[in-house]
């Protein structure tokens, strides 16, 4: 029997349609997932959505819909998209779903009648956002900020039910302890433990009264369970724990490995045990916590427009090129800066240059100096010949060590290196020179093959990783053999697999280079209507959540202050940037050091009207390019509720360019 690897990501909240950040864990683990398939192992693969709590509820009443009919809508988008990126889950779970229900009902009662869940009454600190409790202690601030997202919290006094946590914590410390791989990255574990876990576990609330979206307590009708004990156990209910067919869960539990996010490990790594080790159940082998993808140094938000809909990427790009950009570009277990031009650059330089010219070049060369046949590799091996050998025996293992690790960018580096290795190869051996002389035609075929060989196990190596462009190797290759497409098939010792006499096919480049500039112009363009949207729909209709964000920003010192340089400017020059609907290009005076600041003010100004108007400039921010154009800074401007009136800041009376604001 094959053995098992059960993995998963972390079920996503339906409050808002899905973006790159999701789908940046999710093509992570599929990547996992797959990867073990290929390696031969009984895969289960589970993703999903987190439905209920109060947030949830809140929102869809806003919307006008009941939840449930809120919750529907978002979370077809979200298997839209898996479907979109070719991922290969297993089950998708949804905690709206009856046996998910029934499951959690079962639990909690459980653990009732077992005395590790017990009723009292709870005051304390509440982020709706993070549907997480908080003690004194643990909040970011004297206003009461939350650690995780930074929004006020709310305080919450109601009568409660409690898991006991200090019961368990001294095992789960234990655990962490004497299971190093437990919880990684390893600063993760440290965060928990030094946090958390170490100066004194408290017991956790785990009902809510005051509001109704959520499983119910199956024998007190006034309280629902708490998410974060609801949401966990889509691990097991997705197996059909305590269910009339339990046959998944003792095929796969315990889970190989949780993939979430860094700002749910504590639930992950704390909670989740604890309800495990009142079940009397094995823990999971790991918990994985994957950085953010951010978007100009900030975490993606629908509210302040900076999302990347990786639907308009793969619609331009194609579903390979996005899913190698977000598995290759950034270390897993880190936070990562989704970058246009990085994202461009990637396409046109890894894929369209390195893999796709060397996969046309070879196939050409083929056709063209032996009709289209694999020749015979029967010249004696050169020292070139041996080095490109030696990286493709190697790959196997090293793209081992990779995803054993859960670090699927170095595995992608190291099938880019043999890929890079392939083209100075050529340039080495030189197959155009040899074909030009009769005498070393076994030695052209030689190159040839062992080009052709080295491609078919970069095919094999990519399948994990890109969906499509392996199949459109093999055809070019005329690999057609389903042995020679396995992971088996490029172990060190069957280098020279590919027969010879195979008939090669020449076809379309697996990646047309993009216009660099043009897309660049495309892509800064979507992102300010989509800022300007937001700004927008967040006057005519803000949240609750965004209204506390907005009316009551926390305190903040005379030090936060004093890191702004803010500065008067002179506007000399104004025009329109031709690539954009809402920005204006000033060209600004700071005491005779010129400066290019890029404003969204299009809709409220003209150009001629600003300039010779002094302004007041934030000249300290970081430059970050749009259409192409930096922008050294940023200008500060009033606006009235919807921003139907703005205006740029001035002074009342004339100054200096380059005075200093305090």
């Amino acid at each position: 029997m094959n053995k098992t690897y059960y993995v998963t990501t972390p079920i996503y909240y339906p409050s808002a349609k899905a973006h790159i950040g999701h789908t940046y864990c999710t093509v992570n683990t599929d990547a996992l997932a797959r990867y073990k398939r290929l390696k031969g192992f009984d895969v289960f693969f589970l993703t999903g959505t987190d439905e209920h709590g109060q947030k949830i509820e809140r929102k869809a009443a806003e919307a006008g819909v009941s939840p449930q009919e809120y919750v529907d809508k978002i979370t077809a988008e979200f298997k839209k998209l898996w479907k979109l990126m070719d991922i290969s889950n297993d089950g998708f779970i949804r905690t709206t779903d009856k046996q998910h229900m029934e499951c959690v009902q079962k639990v909690f009662d459980r653990l009732c009648e077992q005395g590790d869940i017990y009723k009292s009454e709870y005051e304390g600190n509440y982020c709706t956002q993070c549907e997480a409790f908080w003690t004194d202690t643990q909040l970011k601030d004297a206003g009461g900020a939350c650690p995780d997202c930074g929004r006020p919290t709310e305080l919450a006094k109601e009568e409660a039910y409690f898991l006991r946590v200090s019961k368990y914590a001294p095992r789960l410390i234990q655990h962490i302890r004497d299971n190093p791989d437990f919880i990684q990255p390893v600063s993760r574990a440290n965060e928990m433990l030094n946090n958390f876990l170490l100066p004194g576990a408290e017991d956790l609330c785990v009902t809510r009264s005051t509001f109704k979206w959520g499983v119910p307590v199956s024998f007190d009708s006034r309280h629902v369970i708490y998410v974060w004990i609801d949401a966990v156990l889509n691990y097991l209910s997705a197996l059909g724990y305590l269910s009339d067919d339990d046959s998944l869960y003792r095929r796969f539990w315990p889970a190989d490995v949780h993939i979430v996010g860094k700002e749910i490990v504590r639930f992950h790594t704390i909670i989740w045990p604890v309800v495990l080790m009142a079940l009397d159940l094995p823990l999971p082998r790991k918990v994985y916590g994957h950085g953010w993808l951010m978007l100009d140094g900030d975490k993606m938000s629908k509210s302040k427009g900076n999302v990347v809909d990786p639907f308009v990427l793969v619609e331009r790009y194609g579903v390979d090129a996005v899913r190698y950009f977000l598995l290759s570009e950034f270390p897993f277990g880190q936070d990562g800066n989704f970058d246009n031009r990085t994202l461009i650059t990637r396409i046109n330089s890894d894929l369209a240059n390195d893999l796709g010219n060397l996969l046309s070049r070879t196939v050409a060369m083929i056709d063209r100096y032996f009709g289209g046949v694999v020749p015979c590799p029967v010249c004696p091996v050169a020292e070139e010949d041996e080095a490109l050998k030696d990286s493709a025996r190697a790959l196997s293992a090293r793209i081992d060590g990779a995803m054993d690790a859960i670090h699927p960018n170095v595995a992608l580096q190291e099938i880019f290196r043999t890929v890079g290795l392939c083209n100075k190869y050529i340039d080495i051996t030189a197959p155009w020179v040899l074909a030009k002389d009769e005498s070393k035609r076994e030695r052209l075929g030689t190159v040839l093959y062992n080009l052709a060989e080295c491609l078919r196990i970069i095919g094999v190596a990519l399948q994990p990783f890109l969906t499509n462009t392996p199949k459109r190797m093999f055809e070019q290759l005329g690999v057609t053999d389903a042995q020679l497409m396995r992971f088996d098939s490029i172990e060190p010792d069957c280098f020279g697999s590919l027969p010879e006499g195979t008939v090669v096919c020449k076809g379309d480049a697996l990646f047309p280079r993009i216009d660099a500039e043009a897309e660049l112009a495309y892509l800064d363009d979507m992102l300010e209507r989509q800022r300007a949207e937001a700004q927008t729909a967040n006057a005519e209709a803000p949240t609750q959540a965004e209204e506390l964000e907005k009316e009551e920003k926390p305190l903040i010192t005379y030090d936060d202050f004093a890191k702004l340089d803010l500065r008067l400017a002179r506007v000399v020059e104004c025009t329109e940037v031709k690539k954009s609907k809402h920005l204006l290009n000033l060209t600004l005076d700071v005491r005779g050091e010129k400066r290019t600041v890029l404003s969204g003010i299009r809709d409220w100004m003209k150009p001629e009207e600003l300039v010779g108007k002094n302004v007041v400039l934030v000249y300290n921010l970081a430059p970050r390019k749009m259409c192409g154009i930096e922008s050294q800074g940023m200008i500060l401007c009033a606006s009235d509720e919807g921003d139907v009136h703005l205006s740029p800041l001035t002074t009342m009376t004339e100054m200096e360019s380059g005075a200093g604001i305090r």
